[in-house]
């Protein structure tokens, strides 16, 4: 097996495991769950009521599923850096999370 398809299966089986946890998120706590993948209630909605037939053609798409949230040096920094108060970065990043928007149906 070759990287390039090595590198494709690993994909494939992240974007299985994250389909499986974000439907798990939004079951057990909807609003949470949104708030975590951040994502907004329509697309929360179609996510948590995928079939499996559904939930595994996606899945095995070529394509990452989930994005990296921490798109700038502020947020990242929030989570990486040692802070004096290391009890608070969570409840910092949280904060910065808040402030993104959902994502919304293109």
């Amino acid at each position: 097996m070759d990287r390039s398809s090595e590198t494709l299966d690993s994909i494939r089986e992240i974007n299985l495991s994250y389909i499986m946890l974000a439907q798990r998120m939004l079951r057990e706590d909807k609003p949470v769950g949104m708030f975590r993948l951040g994502l907004s209630s329509e697309l929360a909605d179609l996510l948590a009521g995928l079939s499996l037939a559904q939930i595994v053609k996606l899945a095995s798409s070529d394509q990452l599923l989930c994005f990296f949230r921490f798109n700038d040096h502020t947020m990242l920094s929030a989570l990486t850096q040692t802070a004096k108060h290391a009890e608070v970065a969570s409840t910092h990043a949280a904060i910065l999370l808040a402030g993104q928007p959902a994502e919304q149906f293109a």
